[in-house]
């Protein structure tokens, strides 16, 4: 008797699983520290136009860099137990293909950041710059998350530019702390592959930062918590901000604790919470504005 096989795949169902479609925390890091400088530029709402733009904007270009980081990692990653049935690595989607995609997906977004101002679409083409630099940046910088960080902190000028037509200085500042949240959840998401990443070559915080990662990763967190709060004390409500600091003290501590035994599983958890956290903050900011 012949046992049942699974049919393939859709082409549909491997673009969405190229894309991360249904591990949404991806899109939520970068989509909530870009949300807290929109209300921060407007001290407010924003209102609906820029909130849909930044919104599936946010969810397009993590898409699009999904499809470059797979084809630029393809080789690397057959050889990590996580990444190894990737649809790129796999063969089940071609790299052309897999770029076919993202460069659509990139023009979405650039259609919807053209609907703003100047200054925003000049800050989405040096987003764009960083975002295609940073899968390299693993080969020959000790600490890419940094790089990263950049990337998934230029939606904070953005905001800024969109609503404002400027960059002021509170801009750079919320940009800066937002990279040490990078770093924190970033280095969380580089331990569950250390073994493998040591293995072939690659260069990662966890393995720069070497025995002092979880250290590393508290002070990563309290550092942009830090930051924020000192860019924001004197715009937001400070009883409101300071609830918003015991909630997010709280699942610091939390993350601490998952990440402490360097498990792949607690590691893994500790990254995919993250979103949490960000949604904490900007839940105080727009309350801390209200």
């Amino acid at each position: 008797m012949v046992a049942a096989t699974s049919p393939a795949p859709s082409r549909l169902a491997l673009y969405l699983d190229l894309i991360r479609w249904n591990r949404p925390a991806g899109w939520l890091l970068l989509l909530w520290p870009s949300l807290s400088a929109l209300w921060v530029a407007a001290g407010g709402f924003p209102g609906w136009h820029l909130l849909v733009v930044f919104v599936l904007g946010t969810v397009l270009m993590r898409s699009a860099g999904c499809c470059v980081n797979d084809v630029a990692d393809r080789e690397f990653d057959k050889h990590v137990k996580r990444t190894a049935q990737r649809p790129v690595t796999s063969g089940k989607v071609s790299p052309r293909e897999a770029l076919a995609l993202g460069a659509v997906l990139a023009l979405a977004a650039f259609a919807l950041v053209l609907t703003t101002n100047t200054p925003t679409v000049l800050m989405s083409c040096a987003a764009l710059a960083i975002t295609l630099a940073y899968p390299y940046a693993k080969r020959f910088v000790s600490m890419p998350q940094a790089v990263l960080g950049v990337a998934f902190s230029f939606g904070v000028p953005m905001a800024f530019a969109a609503v404002q037509a400027q960059l002021p200085p509170l801009a750079w500042v919320l940009l800066l702390g937002n990279l040490f949240w990078v770093l924190a959840y970033d280095t969380e998401y580089a331990m569950v592959d250390r073994d493998d990443d040591l293995r072939i070559g690659m260069k990662t915080s966890a393995i720069t930062l070497g025995a002092y990662d979880v250290p590393a990763v508290a002070a990563f967190y309290l550092v942009f918590l830090a930051v924020w709060t000192a860019a924001l004390w004197s715009v937001v409500n400070p009883w409101v901000w300071g609830a918003m600091l015991v909630v997010a003290l709280a699942q610091v501590v939390w993350h601490v604790l998952l990440i402490k035994d360097r498990s792949r599983d607690g590691c893994f958890k500790a990254f995919r919470l993250n979103h949490w956290l960000g949604f904490t903050v900007f839940v105080g900011v727009v309350l801390g504005l209200a």
